[in-house]
């Protein structure tokens, strides 16, 4: 497909009236940068693929909502782009995060025996007592309790930023704990 030097405020338009030429238009304008990014944000091939994907179905989606962005003779849609790149790879890194935080869970949950059970959680709980008070708290509210980071990062007076680092870093020391007393 040739390449125009149609405006994007143009393209946007034909896009929200269901025009998949010019749709076909953006993806051949944008796709090369939008994955670029997308590889700085992800690790995987199929990561990357996924990501730019869900990104211009994103645009196919929401069009009507980058009309505003959009002005003739300004070419605003590559930032709009890159920004709903962003956001579909750190949704795909929570949604892996998830994944590995949900697998540590039923391998703690799932002992062969009670027995077991109850030396597993004897470890964790050793491992949370070792921790300051605060990560103690923070795993508590989130781990245990499943609060979301917001509420957490309210009632302690911290970010949330540093509620998701202090997670992190509670579930990679519990991970390894488990791991590492397994073997």
């Amino acid at each position: 497909m040739e390449l125009t030097h149609e405006a994007d405020a143009d393209l946007v338009r034909r896009t929200i009236a269901g025009d998949r030429d010019a749709l076909a238009l953006v993806f051949d304008r944008f796709a090369p940068t939008v994955t670029r990014y997308a590889w700085a944000l992800a690790s995987s091939r199929m990561d990357v693929e996924e990501i730019v994907q869900d990104t211009f179905l994103t645009f196919w989606q929401k069009a009507g909502s980058v009309s505003g962005a959009t002005t003739a003779g300004e070419s605003s849609l590559l930032p709009w782009l890159l920004v709903v790149c962003r956001n579909h790879a750190l949704n795909l890194a929570r949604k892996r995060a998830r994944h590995e935080s949900d697998e540590l869970t039923d391998e703690v949950a799932a002992p062969a025996d009670e027995a077991d059970a109850r030396e597993r959680l004897r470890w964790v709980r050793d491992e949370i007592a070792a921790l300051s008070p605060l990560d103690q708290r923070v795993c508590e509210l989130c781990l245990i309790e499943g609060r979301p980071y917001a509420e957490v990062a309210e009632s302690l007076g911290i970010t949330v930023t540093a509620v998701t680092q202090r997670v992190f870093r509670s579930r990679a020391r519990l991970k390894k704990a488990v791991t590492d007393r397994e073997h």
